[in-house]
């Protein structure tokens, strides 16, 4: 993929954040150590539950969508206007993310976020720990949901301490809100693409994509920040429908990145187990390109691995019960749980199809398209030279 990155013809560049990460960290710390005292006050139950729930929000990460909303914002603002004023809508944009992963974990039965135990896995250890009756997994789970459902409502709250005038802040709200729908309608089209593989495309791939990747990570930040910047005016309007075509493009290819990394990223660096999707038999772009590509062979191989069920020998999608035959669709049974070797021999056959090699192709058509995009677009200098920098840092990355 680095070759893919030089191919883009972009040059790599630290991205000139200007201790915005560092901010945004400062701001949810203040605001944290708030809302940890109040929840103290109460219990020191609470108190411990919201500590635990701080330490998610702050446990590392990229802090892509504040950085996208941040340059959004300049893109339109200029270079002069302090940062201070907007901290708090950018760095509830974490607050979003982090409700948006834990219950993703939760969801995906995944056991570790950035190297660290995920939110339930915590909570069900504390459980142990603590020699509390019942299921501890049980308890995990609902202590998991409860972090995500509180993280959404802080930030709201740290949205409203916003230094803006009301209309502003009515435009950025109908922005967070919409990004706040879209994010929940992927991800329900991405369980249900696990449970209905046979009904899935690359088309429809890429739909969840844009839905549950690119709005909340790009698009939506991007517009989130231009909302910011106060009511559209003057070249408003030009700057909203660049970031739109660049926010799908580059938010499309950091999922088709996500995907490589799915299967073929480094546990070490990511952070995640290895080949959850394929465990999963989630329908990625990847799996749907190989499922177009592969030849008879390398179907018929992967029809004999349980994770394969994505690919099933007569390349039509999932496989149907044998009650389905002759009348309507029944669900697949339940996949048998694959071995590593078979994981290992899956993500080979892969890679033989062409899929790899075809995803990212298609993330450089899209970092070219973004890039394009921003060329003609009426926006600070700094901020289209700090945006084609991201188009190529956020698409091409070990984790």
């Amino acid at each position: 993929m680095l070759e893919g990155n030089r191919r883009c013809g972009i040059p790599y560049q630290p991205i000139p954040a200007d201790g915005l990460v560092n901010a945004v960290e400062g701001t949810l710390a203040e605001f944290l150590a708030g809302q940890i005292a109040a929840l103290d006050a109460i219990d020191p139950a609470l108190g411990r539950f919201a500590r635990t729930t701080r330490d998610l929000v702050l446990a590392g990460g990229k802090r892509l969508r504040p950085t996208f909303a941040y340059w959004g914002w300049r893109g339109m603002i200029g270079g002069r206007e302090p940062v201070d004023s907007v901290l708090p809508a950018l760095a509830a944009l974490e607050l979003l993310h982090t409700f948006a992963l834990v219950h993703d974990d939760v969801m995906d039965g995944s056991a570790t976020r950035r190297g660290r135990p995920t939110a339930h896995r915590i909570f069900a250890a504390q459980h142990v720990g603590a020699g509390g009756p019942g299921d501890p997994d049980q308890f995990g789970t609902t202590s998991a949901i409860l972090v995500g459902d509180l993280c959404l409502v802080w930030a709201d709250q740290l949205l409203a301490q916003t230094a803006v005038t009301t209309a502003t802040l009515f435009g950025v709200r109908a922005c967070y809100d919409r990004m706040r729908v879209e994010t929940v309608a992927g991800q329900y089209l991405d369980v249900l693409g696990e449970t209905r593989p046979q009904e899935w495309s690359l088309d429809r791939a890429l739909v969840v994509a844009r839905h549950k990747t690119a709005s909340y990570t790009v698009q939506r930040p991007l517009q989130f920040g231009l909302a910011l910047a106060g009511p559209m005016r003057g070249a408003a309007p030009a700057i909203h429908d660049a970031y739109q075509t660049y926010g799908i493009a580059i938010g499309e290819a950091f999922q088709l990145c996500d995907d490589l990394l799915g299967v073929y990223g480094d546990p070490a660096v990511t952070g995640k187990p290895a080949s959850d999707d394929l465990r999963t038999g989630k329908p990625t772009a990847l799996l749907m390109l190989a499922q177009q590509l592969a030849t008879p062979t390398q179907r018929a191989e992967l029809a004999q691995i349980p994770a394969g069920a994505v690919i099933p020998a007569d390349g039509s999608g999932g496989p149907l019960s044998p009650q389905s035959r002759g009348g309507s669709p029944q669900p697949a049974p339940a996949r048998a749980e694959p071995s590593e070797a078979q994981i290992a021999r899956q993500a080979e056959i892969i890679a033989e199809t062409g899929a790899v090699a075809e995803v990212e192709a298609m993330i450089r058509e899209r970092v070219d398209h973004a890039v394009a995009a921003l060329s003609g677009a009426p926006i600070h200098p700094d901020a289209r030279a700090a945006l084609t920098d991201l188009a190529v840092t956020a698409t091409h990355r070990p984790a």
